[in-house]
């Protein structure tokens, strides 16, 4: 293909010049030269024309000379390389040219050799400049596609989780219903029903997307009060609200206005911003939907008081699989579509969407409407059916009542925390360990990262897929920390991948469950887990040297162990270094202390406390002179009588015999 250089001169004579010079390499077809007469009519060749490789440009021409053509030209075209002509005693000029950034000059009178020369260094270094630029492009392309494809494995892997939640719950209640029909119909069936919904609320958004990309979702306008509309709509959702104290208000210009819109795309689009404003906004927030004519458009808004998305992802929220990710959001949660459909339908309905947000202030999702009233005159379905409708696209919307535990609770149950934010999951749990443990349970990471520290449970299940704190992040939390270490984690998610399950044990979980689960399972992994806590208790019941273990975890509550034996022995003869003055030590509450203890040793503060002076007194009985008077003294007892009482119900043994 020939390469394609564009000659910029006033002389007429120059085409002619040029033309003749270079007939063999244009009748091969290695050249093509194209005329212009000065700069601006360089500059609307090089805009059409993207062939061009290369400019020939004379200094000195009328309306745009060569210098002023030079800087536009970087301007448009900053790759484009050009070399100027120009008199030998022109080299002010010159000089200037280059420092605009002209590659090369040749001076007039034209030399063939010279020219042909410099033409061919020119367009050798257009061509590495082009096939460097390509290589950029390909390797942003490629970047793209990768970026691509991690979305869509992600937006597979997340739609795994979102059908896997639903299906626990529904395959759960079933087993539930199975072993108790009286016990559990009502609260059974209410729930497998609504997340069944959920189910089909997923498809239907999954179908939605593959009709907008292929082109066959199409609109049903009609022409009603779209402000009557979107009243129902908000006031479906007021029982959703009402579970997190949040105050929902409509606010509208006007009490009527008829227009045409497509009722099912409106109701989509309203649902998924107001489903999401009650997600992310805490607990006494405020949402308002508004409405009011904007010059020729309806503009509706949905405003929330909620955590705000963080500037740098304001401009992502709306492309396909994209899911804000932060501190404060659910780590993964969703599809990554909901938005994607949302700015789908409204532009199908030719209008526009934005968003504004700051962060922990505030979200408000604006989308703009054309009012027309071309439609059929038809009224909208009524209150209840919106209602219906509405309640079949709302996820995660549970009404449960939540039991902590069994009645006449026996306080030899171990205490499980259940952390998860899905209210049917965390009420299906309940249902299978209730009566066999002492529950507790919270909402989301964080709630369950302060419940764990004041209150140590003997084992946590916790998702993986929270707000504020997800299990990931909790589990390591916990598990580097002195006070959780001992507790034994079950991670428990929808995410079925190696990459996540791997995750999660290098995070320090004790085990990995994948949803929907077997309760059995789930049994046999709580009772595993506790057993090895009974033998830790084995391992630091005598309290003497540990022996070695390659074994992380049991290092680490080693380290803990050693630490409080040695702050005991560092005080053993004082008979006032008791559980207010370890605790100090330890940097732990009483109660922290008194259940981890209990956890690893089986023992009390004080059993412990006492264990490790009767050991110490032990080992001077056996290895020194000291009477057991002497003894009881030296290791903080004030009365002999009361120590030889004490040490006889420890070892099975009086003092004076481990003396003899």
């Amino acid at each position: 293909m020939a390469s394609k250089i564009l000659v910029v001169d006033d002389e007429p004579q120059v085409e002619r010049l040029i033309l003749q010079l270079f007939r063999r390499q244009v009748r091969k077809k290695e050249y093509e030269f194209a005329f212009a007469r000065n700069g601006k009519e360089a500059l609307d060749m090089l805009e059409q024309d993207d062939d061009i490789e290369m400019v020939l440009s004379d200094l000195n021409m009328p309306e745009m000379d060569g210098l002023t053509f030079l800087a536009r030209l970087k301007e448009a075209k900053p790759d484009m390389k050009a070399v100027i002509v120009s008199a030998y005693g022109d080299m002010k000029n010159i000089r200037e040219a280059m420092n605009l950034g002209a590659f090369d000059f040749v001076t007039k009178p034209i030399e063939f050799e010279d020219l042909t020369t410099t033409i061919q260094k020119t367009l050798k270094e257009a061509e590495m400049v082009r096939q460097a630029n390509f290589a950029k492009e390909l390797e942003v392309m490629n970047e793209k596609l990768k970026e691509l494809d991690r979305m869509k494995s992600r937006f597979f892997t997340n739609i795994s989780h979102e059908l896997r939640t639903p299906l626990t719950v529904i395959s759960g209640m079933v087993d539930q219903l199975k072993k108790d029909p009286e016990a559990w119909l009502d609260k059974s069936v209410s729930m497998i029903k609504r997340n069944s919904e959920n189910l089909l609320n997923l498809v239907n958004q999954i179908l939605d997307l593959r009709k907008l990309e292929t082109g066959q979702l199409e609109l049903h306008f009609i022409q009603d009060n779209i402000i009557l509309y979107l009243s129902y709509i908000l006031e479906s959702f007021h029982s959703l609200a009402d579970q997190k104290n949040i105050k929902l208000l409509f606010e509208s210009e006007q009490s009527e206005l008829v227009m045409d819109y497509d009722p099912a795309k409106i109701l989509r689009i309203v649902t998924n911003l107001l489903s999401n404003a009650i997600k992310f906004t805490p607990r006494g927030g405020t949402i308002w939907l508004k409405a009011g004519r904007r010059s020729n458009d309806l503009l509706i808004q949905v405003k929330d008081t909620g955590i705000g998305i963080p500037e740098d992802q304001l401009s992502s929220i709306f492309d396909r699989f994209y899911q804000v990710d932060t501190a404060h959001s659910r780590k993964g949660e969703g599809t990554g579509i909901g938005l994607a459909i949302v700015k789908e339908f409204v532009q199908l309905m030719e209008g526009e969407i934005w968003v504004e947000s700051e962060l922990n202030k505030g979200t408000t999702f604006n989308f703009a409407l054309p009012i027309r009233q071309t439609s059929e005159l038809k009224a909208t379905e009524d209150k209840e059916a919106v209602a219906q409708k509405v309640k079949g696209m709302i996820t995660k919307s549970a009404d449960v009542e939540e039991n902590h535990g069994p009645e006449n609770l026996k306080e030899e149950l171990p205490t499980l925390l259940i952390i998860e934010d899905n209210p049917d999951v965390r009420q299906y749990l309940m249902a299978c360990l209730k009566g066999k443990y002492h529950l507790k349970v919270a909402e989301d990471g964080l709630q369950g990262e302060k419940i764990a520290i004041s209150d140590i449970p003997d084992l946590i299940i916790s998702d993986v897929m929270m707000p504020g704190k997800d299990g990931f992040e909790l589990c390591e939390s916990l598990k580097t920390d002195q006070r959780t270490s001992h507790i034994p984690f079950i991670l428990l998610t929808a995410k079925a991948d190696d990459e996540s399950r791997l995750s999660g044990l290098k995070r320090g979980a004790d085990a990995y469950l994948s949803k929907p689960f077997n309760e059995e399972e789930l049994e046999i992994r709580i009772e595993k887990l506790l057993d090895n806590r009974r033998m830790l208790q084995q391992r630091y019941g005598s309290l003497e040297n540990l022996s070695p273990t390659n074994d992380i975890a049991v290092q680490q509550e080693d380290e803990f162990i050693v630490s409080l034996r040695q702050a005991v022995l560092d005080n053993i003869d004082d008979e006032n270094y008791g559980i207010p003055e370890i605790c100090r030590d330890m940097a732990l509450s009483r109660s922290q202390l008194h259940r981890k203890l209990k956890a690893l040793t089986d023992k009390s503060t004080s059993h412990f406390i006492r264990s490790i002076r009767l050991q110490k007194a032990k080992e001077l009985l056996q290895t020194t002179d000291l009477n057991v008077s002497e003894v009881a003294y030296e290791v903080g007892f004030r009365n002999p009588r009361y120590f030889s009482t004490t040490f006889s119900e420890e070892f099975g043994v009086s003092p004076n015999e481990i003396k003899k």
